[in-house]
């Protein structure tokens, strides 16, 4: 099975060619990554003690992995953690995070890449942080005899319909799993259904709460906030984590509303660095007044303009601090996760759009407790910012149920990690 399966991942990257071979010639930097993932060009581990395979996707999945990192590391000082991803920012991001610990790209699910991996870093204990199609990675580390776990183990509401079609084929998958650490007890109930023994089943609630900061007041944030001009009496909406074309609904959001709400500022913070240049572009043609906070430093004059564009890798996290109102970015292009957790856990007055595939159950929980606001199209964006802004008390309550539900969802880390530690003894 493990051949058809490469058989077909080859039909689908030759069919995906054109788009992938556009990509690489717009994106050079994406050729290393295609590159050492389909090859496995993955660091040999020269240790000889245990070892846990850490697998996160995304950049906010890199930083709620910190908890989790941490506690391993302290009941198992001997063991050693390794961590894969699988985007260009998520690898970028994790190597300046976890430094000078081994950051690889995880291998494309072919025989030979899973295999290759495997044999350099001799996993005792494989994590994946999400229920992804990768049989034959599972099937190798089984081979292999490492111990497999899924944590935050929510099946995307957007496969689920795939995962029903090949119900069959994914009981034998999951079923091969050593632990499967899943945010609610509907996940429970949906991994029995695929014959997981019970035993195997941990309900630990959701890693992504863990470690996120819940304080607005530290000297990082003050200093961001001091360099971005921002004083007493103005409200900063923040739109975060963006994917295009939503820095141009912020900055309509923002232009609609600047003459009537003088306190009112916009910070624009992209996703990912190579769309920096493309939303200057844009705030150039709009004609505002804007800013680039890489070029404002201490010693020096505070940003002086309404409109900030947050062009600097590694602040992502703090900038958040700052915000009274949020847009939880991709969610109207693509999809949100870690990027709602953190403007919650600060206590802004968070709002999204349709697209949240990837954080159904976080977004479940703040719309049960009236903690954040679902848009259905770009247009409600500036009614929502107006809203804040004529009702500060409703934007104020808003904020508070958002952190305090943050705050009320934290430990699964230490829940997820005692787990772990008995798979490896």
């Amino acid at each position: 099975m493990a051949y058809v399966l490469n058989f077909v991942y080859l039909l689908l990257l030759l069919a995906r060619s054109p788009r992938v071979i556009s990509s690489l010639l717009r994106k050079g930097a994406h050729r290393d990554s295609w590159a050492a993932r389909l090859f496995s060009r993955v660091p040999p581990r020269s240790s000889q003690g245990k070892c846990f395979w850490l697998h996160v996707v995304q950049v906010g999945d890199v930083h709620g992995l910190a908890p989790l990192l941490m506690g391993l590391e302290q009941q198992h000082p001997d063991a050693e953690c390794v961590i894969s991803t699988t985007t260009k920012s998520a690898l970028d991001a994790a190597r300046l995070k976890y430094a000078p610990r081994t950051v690889f790209y995880c291998p494309l699910d072919f025989t030979w890449s899973v295999r290759r991996a495997l044999r350099r870093i001799r996993p005792d204990v494989l994590v994946l942080t999400e229920a992804r199609w990768c049989p034959n990675l599972l099937q190798a580390a089984d081979q292999y005899g490492a111990r497999v776990a899924l944590i935050d183990g929510g099946v995307p509401e957007g496969e689920l319909g795939a995962y029903r079609w090949w119900s069959r084929w994914m009981r034998a998958r999951f079923q091969q799993l050593d632990l499967i650490a899943v945010p609610t007890d509907r996940h429970e109930q949906r991994f029995l259904g695929y014959g997981v023994p019970a035993e195997r089943i941990l309900v630990s609630g959701s890693i992504k709460f863990d470690g996120v900061p819940t304080e607005p007041d530290t000297p990082r944030i003050r200093e961001l906030a001091a360099l971005a001009g921002i004083e007493a009496g103005d409200v900063v909406f923040l739109a975060g984590s963006t994917r295009e074309p939503e820095e141009r609904w912020a900055l309509e959001a923002f232009r609609q509303l600047a003459a009537e709400f003088p306190q009112l500022r916009l910070i624009i913070a992209p996703q990912h660095p190579d769309r920096f240049e493309a939303v200057a572009q844009l705030l150039d043609k709009s004609g505002e007044d804007w800013q680039r906070s890489s070029r404002l430093s201490r010693p020096g004059p505070p940003a002086t303009a309404r409109l900030l564009l947050v062009d600097a890798v590694g602040d992502a996290r703090a900038w958040w601090g700052t915000a009274h109102i949020a847009l939880a970015g991709g969610s109207f292009s693509h999809r949100v996760g870690q990027n709602l957790i953190e403007p919650a856990a600060f206590g802004a007055a968070v709002c999204f759009g349709p697209h949240t595939r990837d954080a159904s159950d976080v977004v479940e929980r703040m719309l049960e407790c009236e903690a954040a606001y679902r848009m259905r199209h770009p247009r409600e964006l500036a009614d929502f910012v107006r809203r804040c802004l004529v009702d500060p008390q409703f934007a104020t309550d808003m904020g508070r149920r958002a952190r305090q539900l943050v705050q009320q969802q934290q430990g699964a880390a230490d829940r997820t990690c005692a787990r772990l530690s008995r798979l490896l003894d």
